[in-house]
Parts: structure tokens; C-alpha cells; sequence
């Protein structure tokens, strides 16, 4: 019996295959050891695979397609609706087998071992500036408990932190001195992680030709522009760069019913950190356009701040700017300020 479609829920020791044929009749019901995985899939007819797009799936997915399969990765929140019955690893490996095989079903693209590497770096990074934000605020929570208020700010705590603990005449004990002291050097340790892991993006954005492309964009920096390339991977998988903005959740969100239109704030859909890069970005571009406002320059920019507030404006050029991310990456072009619009 030909086997033509798999569904395969990970784990992590133990998997769930689920296989049908042709004729969408059930050929395989199997559990598979972690370190069987390969040799099973190498003794199969080439076929099309589904997984959840979770931890491991991207790993599996170069895995089985070196062995000639078709893998295809799906959201789990797409995958929930075909589940039949009470949730366990078989009925969710039915439930993926069967969704893969739907016609209008949205698919994750795959990413290669460079973009994961790099999204790592991202990652990583930006534990490390939550880590860090978190430490300088513990800090000045201590302070404010001994009547010492510093502003808020990380420039302020690592300057104004060490004349605090010197000056005698606040009365402050030696022993919360000393621990404050020890905050305050944790504090730098986590500033220079992150200053190393950020000149380490930089230094990737440099050699990605892709990265440095969407870095003309106003808005978007090496850090936003090297995330966007690792993160979207193949922009030819989005249809349009309404889809990829979609995509980012930066589109209205709908409640609409019986004809009638009812649209409310951003989705906030997909990549969280990838959301927050584009529309920080954006308002440090609308910022420097009211700065200097240059009429000639971006007259949309101009007309939608005439009618709309800084924050609105920030969201709707970071929508922009996904669209032309779009454009660059699945039309290989680059970035023109004064390209003609249709």
C-alpha cells in the first residue's frame, strides 16, 4: 500500500506517525523512538510529511527532506480544529496528517541552519536586555526604600547608582552598600553581554547582502533588517506584502457580521519581537520626520500625521515598511524612496 501523506507529532523521545494512502484511507499507525526517525523515513517512498511548527520541527524538517520527502510545517492553533476527539499523540498526528492536506492551508516556511543561528543571537540578546532592564529596575526599587529616587533610565542608574553608595551623608548602611554594589556590577556584566551579542547581529547583517538591502528602509537599522531576514525566510511564500504585514499582525483586527464592516486595533498575530523592532523603528522614523518634516520627502507621512497621532502613525509606517520589506526580498530590488507608486 502507497503511502502519499504523513502526519508526525513530536516529542521529545518518543514520536506519534500517522500515514494514509491515496485514497485518504488510514496505512500507518506507529510510534517511533527519537533515534529511529531517520532510518524509518529513509526506507519510505517519498511523500509529503506535516509537522506542528514547534521546538525541533524546523531540525526534522532538513532532516527528512536530505531523505526526499515534502515537509511541510503548520501553525498548532491550525492544526486544532481537526482534532476528532480527546487530545493525545495519536488523534494529533490524525489531526496533522489531515490537516497538511488541505488546499487552503496556511504553511511556516523552513529555516536553514544559518537563519536559526541567527535568530538565536536575537534571542538570546534580547533575554539578556529583559534580564538587564529587570536588574536596574531592582535597583532603584531598593533605592526609592531608603528615600534615594533615581530617574527612570538605564544611563541613569549606571552613572548616578556608585555616587549613591559613596556618599556618606545618606546614612545608608555597609552592608546594603555592598549588596547594591553587587547589583550594580551584575548590572555592567549584562550591558556588555549585550553590547557583545549586538555587535555580533551587526557583524551577521554586514555579510547578509538580503540584510543590508532592507537597512535603506527609514525605519529599519541592522538589528530589525537581520531579524526580518532570518525570521521571514522566503518572502516568495507570502502572496503579496499585504500578507507578509498580516503575517506580522500588524493589519486591523475584524469583528464583522452580516455585512457589516467592523474593524478594531492591530491583530498583534505572529513574532512579538519582531512586531516591536518594526514599530520602534518606525516611531524613531516618525520622530525624526516631525524633527525635520520635509514635505517633498514623504508627503504620505506627512498627510497621515496632519490626521492621525504619533503612535497611530508609527504603526501604519511599520505596516509600510513591511509591504516594502516584501517587495525587496521576493522581487529582489532595492530600496528607492521615489519609486513609482501604481
Amino acid at each position: 500500500m502507497q503511502i502519499t501523506t504523513i502526519g508526525v507529532d513530536l516529542a521529545k523521545n518518543v514520536f506519534q506517525v500517522h500515514g494514509v494512502d491515496q485514497h485518504g484511507k488510514t496505512a500507518l499507525k506507529k510510534q517511533i523512538r527519537r533515534d529511529q526517525m531517520v532510518t524509518f523515513f529513509a526506507n519510505l517512498s517519498p511523500c509529503m510529511i506535516g509537522m506542528e511548527a514547534c521546538g525541533g520541527s524546523h531540525h526534522w524538517a532538513r532532516k527528512l527532506q536530505a531523505l526526499g520527502h515534502t515537509v511541510k510545517l503548520m501553525a498548532p492553533q491550525f492544526v486544532k480544529p481537526y482534532v476528532k476527539t480527546n487530545k493525545n499523540d495519536a488523534a494529533d498526528a490524525e489531526a496533522i496528517c489531515e490537516a497538511v492536506a488541505r488546499p487552503n492551508m496556511r504553511f511556516v516556511s523552513l529555516k536553514n541552519i544559518e537563519q536559526q543561528a541567527t535568530l538565536a543571537l536575537h534571542r538570546v540578546r534580547q533575554g539578556f536586555v529583559v534580564a538587564r532592564t529587570a536588574q536596574a529596575n531592582q535597583i532603584r526599587g531598593l533605592l526609592a526604600e531608603f528615600g534615594l529616587v533615581l530617574p527612570q533610565g538605564l544611563a541613569h542608574v549606571m552613572g548616578g547608582v556608585r555616587d549613591l553608595i559613596e556618599d556618606a551623608s545618606n546614612e545608608l548602611p555597609g552592608s546594603f552598600r555592598r549588596i547594591v554594589e553587587r547589583l550594580l556590577d551584575h548590572l555592567k556584566e549584562l550591558d556588555r553581554q549585550v553590547n557583545e551579542l549586538e555587535a555580533q547581529i551587526k557583524d551577521a547583517h554586514r555579510k547578509s547582502e538580503a540584510s543590508r538591502k532592507l537597512e535603506k528602509i527609514p525605519g529599519i537599522g541592522p538589528i530589525t533588517a537581520s531579524a526580518l531576514v532570518a525570521t521571514i525566510g522566503d518572502a516568495k511564500n507570502f502572496e503579496n506584502g499585504r500578507q507578509l504585514a498580516a503575517w506580522m499582525g500588524l493589519v486591523p483586527t475584524q469583528s464583522s457580521s452580516g455585512g457589516k464592516t467592523n474593524l478594531l486595533g492591530i491583530s498583534k498575530r505572529g513574532d512579538t519581537y519582531l512586531r516591536t523592532l518594526l514599530i520602534h523603528g518606525a516611531r524613531s522614523a516618525v520622530r525624526a520626520f516631525q524633527c525635520k518634516p520635509d514635505q517633498s520627502r514623504n508627503p504620505w507621512l506627512q498627510k497621515l500625521l496632519e490626521r492621525r497621532n504619533h503612535n497611530v502613525a508609527a504603526v501604519a509606517l511599520a505596516n509600510k515598511n513591511a509591504r516594502i520589506v516584501w517587495a525587496l526580498l521576493a522581487r529582489d530590488r532595492e530600496y528607492a524612496s521615489d519609486f513609482p507608486r501604481d
